[in-house]
């Protein structure tokens, strides 16, 4: 070890497209901080590789304060790595140690086609948002707001449910690669409130669609989403959205 730093091995997915097969490539690591960033560390390597003349690592990030989410990774197989409720970009390097191997790996999901590396395309939940993921009625000018009662338990459901980044770890963390744990936050952070639920009917049937057909897995309550979302969304919401779907798939029926 040099310094005061770190050692360390790591072994990051390269794929040059979503048509490139890709392959580990192994690179080694000196005197890294463990003050640094995960993120941080990644930057180092790759002004090092740049250095030598090659090609730096490609990865997303944006905010880098834990709100975004994009800086989106699996780190030796956990999403956004080990700590819990903890995005990429907050996670440190303390929680490695001197001669540690690191496994690098973008998001695998059959939604999330790779684009470059360990970035992947994830307009597959934007267009889920387009089916749904809004409100449309006309609500006229702004209302003030003790004119709208709701009841403190809707609303703290609600607020939970919003708290979604929408960064695609309840996929990666999942065995079938389920978007549910995303759907059922979207449909309930409104569903839950006044003003969403003239369209609420619609809503789900409208999202859940759109999640089938980009080829999204099914859930089968392992509830590994739960543990890997750094937003701690709970379950609790899948099971609302599959009443929500069922009440609305037997509604259209009755209307036909």
């Amino acid at each position: 070890m040099s310094g005061q730093g770190m050692e360390l091995k790591l072994q990051i997915w390269r794929q040059a497209n979503a048509e490139d097969k890709g392959r580990f490539h192994i690179y080694h690591l000196s005197d890294v901080s463990p003050h640094m960033s995960f993120l941080e560390m990644l930057d180092v390597l790759n002004e090092q590789l740049i250095t030598l003349g090659e090609e730096p690592v490609a990865f997303d990030h944006d905010c880098r304060e834990g709100i975004c989410g994009m800086c989106s990774l699996m780190i030796n197989g956990q999403a956004h790595g080990p700590d819990k409720e903890t995005t990429t970009c907050q996670l440190h390097m303390r929680r490695f140690s001197d001669g540690d191997t690191i496994v690098i790996e973008p998001w695998r999901a059959k939604a999330f086609p790779v684009i470059r590396d360990l970035v992947v395309d994830r307009g597959s939940f934007d267009r889920i948002m387009s089916k749904g993921g809004f409100v449309s009625v006309n609500t006229g000018n702004p209302a003030d707001a003790n004119t709208i009662l709701v009841p403190k338990q809707d609303a703290d459901r609600a607020m939970d449910a919003a708290a979604c980044i929408g960064c695609g770890a309840c996929v990666a963390a999942c065995k079938n690669a389920s978007a549910l744990l995303f759907v059922s936050a979207k449909v309930s952070q409104l569903s839950l409130l006044p003003q969403g639920k003239p369209e609420k009917a619609q809503r789900v049937l409208n999202m859940v669609a759109q999640m089938d057909e980009e080829g999204f897995g099914s859930c089968t309550n392992t509830s590994e989403c739960e543990a890997a979302c750094p937003a701690g969304i709970s379950v609790s919401n899948i099971a609302r959205l599959n009443r929500d779907y069922m009440c609305a798939m037997l509604c259209s029926e009755e209307g036909m």
